[in-house]
């Protein structure tokens, strides 16, 4: 895979990982035992569907606060 599309691959995997515990924790303290797996699921897929576009579109100010937050690593001579 070419290099340009590093930050949407890494955008789809993190917001399925993030979409995936989120909504794992939200369904096992909202479900009942007996029919967790499915409904964790139905609940992934439609967080990961609506997760992935807000990373692509909200991704850049993150990372615009990180740099100001963060010092640069002195340049070694």
């Amino acid at each position: 895979m070419p290099a340009r599309f590093a930050p949407a691959l890494f955008g789809l995997i993190l917001s399925g990982m993030m979409s995936l515990i989120v909504s794992g924790i939200a369904t096992l303290r909202a479900a009942p035992l007996d029919g967790i797996l499915s409904a964790w699921l139905g609940a992934w897929l439609i967080s990961w569907a609506i997760a992935f576009p807000v990373v692509l579109v909200v991704a850049p100010l993150p990372r615009r606060l990180d740099g100001l937050l963060v010092a640069a690593p002195a340049t070694q001579r």
